[in-house]
């Protein structure tokens, strides 16, 4: 008799090793998209408790879900419910940045970590694992939504006279128990939440120097990386002083828990803003009745000048009008220049040395107007509610505007110089460091 081979075909081996490769990778995938979501959630639980959210009356948990997914990109639709002749409006469209981009910063670092010690990737590999990771936060953010909803009663009542009178006067348009509720609209949810999370795999490939990239795009490694590099070190080097700032007021200045509120909520929509100015771009807005933005205090001054509620009559947000509100504000200018610089020098320094000033400059043009105008938008904040009366009028005290809006062109336009001007100087300072790609000349041996 021949002898029976205990060995399996051949032809079962790829198979096996795909079946391999695709449960290692859905794993690894699953543990990205856990992290991410976890580092969002105890973000955005700490900045609800520092405001004060743990009080609402069985909410948290809903209103936890509700940040989560504002800052994956989803949208929160608000509805109230004021009885028969009365009816409330709101509106909200703002995203926590300080939790986007915590998010944002765990999701790439654990969606790059098994990529780490590859020499090389091949396409069909990343787009495995892109794939993966962009179904199972999809399927996250639906879960997530799911717990997005809860109304909340509000009390019209007041003290004394005045609100013996309103109680009756409830009572008579059948408005006792008004309510503000929110719902997850899941369709845009889905479909921002899908830009979101593939935004954050390309900007974290983008930015990453050691992870290998598949064959048909590592030409793209030298005049793409050290320039997304750079711009990522600016938007973090801005949260970084903001968060100091943020912590001296606190310690300093008191209402520390609302001052906490904000860093762990809103910061980089405060920090990315003071950049847009400091070199130049504006916004404008307006703030009315008694909501408003708690931090930094020349910014809601500056908003409350907007008028008397003209959809026309807004601020602008610039270097002259906060300069205008506190002298302090010039400074954003020599902060912008100080770190644009630097990271324009740093960008230089980690690219080859045959790369010339003017494609240094090109190079980091091109990368800070694309920042910007993925950055500034991000900083919109639009928030209304009203409760309205035989629907001609509002009551004051339960009604407020807060508008922020980015000139958007304006500041990718600066952005765009900026980046030349300096990308062109910190090439030039980098030609007298040492780079990759040089080669001292051997020196030739002294005769005795």
């Amino acid at each position: 008799m021949g002898r029976v081979s205990s060995r399996l075909p051949t032809s079962t081996r790829p198979a096996a090793t795909s079946t391999g490769l695709l449960a290692r990778v859905g794993l690894q995938a699953l543990a990205a998209v856990v992290a991410g979501y976890v580092a969002m959630g105890v973000t955005a639980g700490l900045g609800l408790w520092a405001a004060g959210a743990g009080d609402l009356p069985g909410g948290f948990t809903a209103v936890l879900a509700a940040v989560v997914v504002m800052a994956a990109g989803g949208k929160i639709e608000l509805s109230g419910d004021a009885g028969a002749l009365a009816g409330t409006q709101a509106e909200l469209t703002a995203m926590p940045l300080t939790v986007t981009l915590v998010g944002a910063l765990v999701t790439g670092f654990c969606f790059l970590r098994p990529l780490r010690h590859h020499a090389v990737t091949s396409s069909r590999e990343l787009l495995m694992r892109a794939a993966s990771t962009v179904v199972l936060w999809l399927a996250a953010l639906a879960g997530i939504s799911a717990v997005a909803r809860h109304d909340f009663p509000l009390t019209i009542g007041g003290r004394d006279e005045q609100g013996s009178l309103m109680d009756i006067f409830g009572e008579l348009l059948d408005a006792v128990n008004p309510t503000v509720g929110f719902r997850t609209d899941l369709g845009p949810t889905l479909f921002y939440g899908l830009l979101w999370i593939l935004g954050v795999l390309v900007v974290a490939l983008l930015v990453s120097r050691r992870t290998p990239l598949p064959p048909r795009l590592v030409r793209y490694h030298e005049p793409v990386r050290p320039a997304a590099y750079a711009m990522l070190l600016l938007l973090l080097a801005y949260v970084v002083v903001g968060l100091v700032i943020g912590l001296v007021v606190a310690a300093v200045k008191g209402h520390a828990a609302e001052t906490l509120a904000v860093l762990l909520l809103g910061l980089p929509n405060v920090t990315w803003l003071a950049l847009g100015v400091g070199i130049g771009g504006s916004w404008e807005g307006r703030v009315d009745g008694p909501f408003g933005l708690p931090m930094p205090q020349v910014l809601d001054a500056v908003l409350r000048q907007g008028g008397t509620g003209d959809s026309e009559d807004l601020s602008t947000i610039d270097l002259n009008s906060l300069a205008a509100q506190d002298a302090r504000a010039w400074w954003l200018l020599p902060v912008a220049a100080v770190l644009v610089l630097a990271v324009a020098f740093l960008a230089a320094v980690r690219s080859p040395a045959r790369i010339r000033p003017w494609q240094h400059a090109l190079h980091l043009g091109i990368a800070f107007a694309l920042t910007m105008l993925v950055a500034a938008p991000l900083t919109l904040v639009e928030a209304r509610f009203g409760l309205s009366v035989l629907g001609i009028g509002e009551l004051d005290s339960l009604g407020g505007e807060v508008i922020l809006r980015p000139h958007i062109w304006k500041t990718v336009g600066f952005a765009l110089l900026w980046g030349l001007f300096f990308g062109f100087l910190g090439g030039l300072l980098a030609t007298r460091v040492h780079r990759k790609g040089e080669t001292e000349e051997p020196k030739t041996p002294s005769r005795p």
